[in-house]
């Protein structure tokens, strides 16, 4: 590594230190209304639809795009 590679990496580093760190704020209270079956239900119905069901088709479907090569 040559010398002024050294001193840009030193001079970058040294930037960080100088920069202000912010701790997140976090306070949390207990849920205004509880979660009932039927909320839980869509809410993991709609994560499954929104995730796993690409996510599966693509896999499903790799053999026949490697066979177009």
């Amino acid at each position: 590594m040559s010398l002024s590679t050294a001193q840009l990496l030193r001079g970058l580093t040294g930037l960080t230190w100088r920069l202000p760190v912010q701790c997140a704020q976090i306070h949390s209270k207990p849920p205004r209304e509880e979660l009932g079956t039927m909320d839980v239900a869509i809410g993991l119905t709609s994560c499954f639809l929104c995730f796993l069901l690409p996510s599966g088709w693509v896999l499903s479907h790799l053999e026949s795009c490697k066979k177009r090569e």
